[in-house]
């Protein structure tokens, strides 16, 4: 899986929708690449916390005081121990908070919420905005908001790390109603390349 050495210091933001094309959200220190991200988030998803976006979104966002250093492999349990291999490479990393923080004057750190106001004064290159029907990464490489992954999505899809295959598009999806089925296509920011071979460290 997880993203080469040098996205270690990638900072990133996960969020929840608000209103029109809004969201609000929270920081992430390191690792903030697709090719980190997507696969913990979407089997995270899948798994740890049962397809509720809400119960995830509030574990990810709502819960934390500061922000995130990490995410880690404890966002994969209860996936099967395959898929954690394959992801993980055997490797295995508790998420980590940034309560730890000291600031200059001795006071407590402030939350370090990310909205869709300020994402780009903070100089945040990736976002993951956590929609009832999918993830929506937001490269800040280009303006607007992003393509859409389904949460069915496999967590083992070989996803790019280059803002050129997470485009922006011009108005925000809505959820889908309908269960008709559809013929597959690939996953949106897929790298045209082979299986996924990094693991984390």
């Amino acid at each position: 899986m997880l993203a080469p050495e040098n996205s270690l210091s990638t900072h990133s933001f996960i969020a929840r929708p608000t209103a029109g094309t809004g969201y609000s959200g929270i920081h992430v220190q390191l690792d903030g690449v697709p090719s980190n991200h997507l696969p913990l988030l979407l089997a995270a998803y899948q798994y740890k916390f049962g397809r509720d976006v809400e119960a995830m979104a509030q574990h990810l966002i709502d819960d934390i005081a500061v922000g995130w250093d990490e995410l880690g492999t404890d966002l994969l349990d209860d996936a099967p121990p395959t898929l954690v291999a394959t992801l993980t490479g055997g490797e295995h990393w508790p998420s980590r908070t940034l309560d730890h923080l000291i600031t200059p004057d001795g006071s407590p750190p402030v939350r370090m919420t990310v909205t869709d106001t300020t994402a780009s004064d903070l100089g945040m290159p990736w976002g993951y905005i956590l929609h009832p029907q999918g993830i929506e990464v937001i490269s800040m490489a280009h303006t607007g908001t992003g393509p859409l992954v389904a949460w069915d999505t496999d967590p083992n899809t070989p996803f790019s790390d280059h803002p050129a295959h997470w485009p922006a598009i011009t108005t925000r999806r809505t959820p889908t109603t309908s269960r008709t089925a559809r013929p597959p296509r690939p996953a949106a920011g897929a790298a045209p390349t082979g299986p996924r071979t990094a693991a984390r460290r």
